[in-house]
């Protein structure tokens, strides 16, 4: 347990009804009474809130008009006393109450720190830990169900059988060598070490299968929009947003620089850029968004790739298939109310089996097929969101491959016969490995940097 006092502002900096100054340590009730005029807060029962105000000490003016929450350890997140004072929303406000809780000697928290205290306390492990910051960051419905089941600890017990099948397994040829005059031991066999190492590579893998899925629902799917100037690509990024982001014209040329906005996409989190049409122009300020064009195109995840109905094929679009041919992309054919010129035969040939959506972004058509086309595309079927087994964390992601490659490493060992206290060192490294996902073998250089990515009052 920690023994210093911590404290932070928990609410988004800005004007709103409440703000929240936390704190969390063993003089958290102490330094709040300091300056709180109501009920004595060391004789109310925990997890009770109470109406009082705050005092200036120096002054001894009414600082601020408060709820002030007491919550007893280590019944609480950091497991820890912990002290939420509610004052009125604003800066200043909060800033005040926050100033005056650090006058009695309260620490200004480091970011992610409560949340370190709940680690380093044993309230939650580092899986758990990252999946908070994954809650405050979720883009949908899915992606904050997964996070929530995260936390809930649902990835961490399977980790721990996982660990501890392998420990087992450790564990009886460490018998086995050790002492080999025990008869009632049974002697671990090469068959018994890959029927162990076995079982734990196949949930590695199912963990690994679903992987990408839970990568998309955590971090969203990075989409530019790109085409010729003026086939539609500001009016598709409103229509998908709801609500005009981007200024639509019949002139072309006029979107000039990359603009960014996030949409839910059934289900699926897509960070979408309108671009520049892209195009050669003698216009340095469109040449500039041209290029910033070309960069995102390099860094999107999937390209939305738009025509027009009524135009022919030009040599400028030919020059885009070829620019994205080896990346994701739909193929977006727009204004297909109007007089078709577009040869759609040379486009399907030209897109080589991507999809291809007809729009008519005007009324809506076709919005429904480009939305099924692109879940399609990057959830292969319907998420099953009881199953826990979602992991969306690349740290997880690469720490699993690791463990599956150890033990593809241990199988190989047994099949061509070394001995088995040789194959238990790639055991023993998968152990540490999957151990550096719940924080058990993580280093401190590690958790310092993980929480360190926190905001400051969590």
């Amino acid at each position: 347990m920690t023994t210093d006092t911590i404290a932070a502002i928990s609410t988004p900096t800005g004007e709103g009804a409440i703000a929240i100054v936390r704190l969390s340590g063993p003089e958290s009730i102490g330094m709040a009474m300091k300056i709180f005029k109501g009920t004595d807060l060391h004789h109310v029962d925990s997890h009770t809130i109470h109406y009082g105000k705050l005092m200036d000490p120096n002054t001894k003016e009414i600082a601020e008009e408060v709820m002030v929450s007491v919550l007893r350890g280590p019944k609480t997140f950091t497991r820890e006393d912990i002290v939420e004072i509610n004052c009125h929303g604003g800066v200043v406000s909060a800033n005040r109450v926050l100033e005056l809780i650090l006058e009695q000697g309260a620490r200004l928290a480091e970011p992610g720190e409560f949340t370190k205290r709940a680690f380093l306390n044993g309230r939650i492990d580092l899986s758990q830990a990252e999946a908070v910051m994954d809650l405050i960051r979720a883009k949908s419905d899915k992606a904050m169900s997964v996070a929530l089941k995260q936390i809930d600890g649902r990835l961490s017990k399977l980790i721990r059988t996982l660990r501890q099948t392998l420990l087992e397994t450790v564990a009886h040829v460490e018998v086995n060598i050790d002492y080999p005059e025990y008869d009632d031991v049974e002697e671990m066999s090469h068959e018994m070490m890959r029927e162990k190492t076995h079982e734990v590579k196949k949930e590695i893998e199912s963990l690994l299968e679903v992987a990408k899925q839970g990568k998309i629902l955590r971090e969203g799917i990075q989409t530019a929009i790109v085409g010729r100037p003026n086939v539609g690509k500001s009016s598709l990024m409103n229509t998908l947003v709801q609500e005009t982001k981007a200024i639509v014209t019949d002139v072309a040329g006029t979107t000039r620089d990359t603009i960014e906005e996030y949409v839910n996409v059934r289900g699926v989190p897509l960070r979408l850029v309108d671009t520049a049409g892209i195009r050669e122009t003698d216009d340095i300020v469109e040449k500039i968004g041209v290029e910033r064009s070309r960069k995102a195109l390099q860094e999107a995840d999937l390209i939305l790739f738009m025509l027009n109905y009524n135009d022919v094929l030009t040599e400028e679009d030919e020059q885009l298939f070829e620019l994205i041919q080896d990346l994701e992309y739909i193929v977006i054919v727009n204004k297909a109310d109007l007089t078709q010129n577009l040869d759609i035969e040379k486009v399907q040939s030209l897109a080589a089996g991507h999809p291809i959506i007809e729009t008519a972004i005007i009324d809506e058509r076709g919005i429904e097929q480009l939305e099924q086309a692109i879940a399609d595309r990057f959830l292969s079927g319907d998420l099953e969101m009881n199953d826990m087994s979602y992991v969306s964390n690349v740290r997880h992601i690469q720490l699993l491959k690791e463990a599956k490659q150890a033990l593809q490493e241990a199988e190989e060992g047994l099949e061509m016969g070394v001995p088995i206290d040789m194959v238990q060192i790639d055991v023993t490294r998968t152990w540490e490995l999957l151990g550096e996902i719940i924080g058990d073998t993580a280093s401190d250089a590690l958790i310092d940097q993980l929480f360190s990515q926190f905001c400051l009052g969590k």
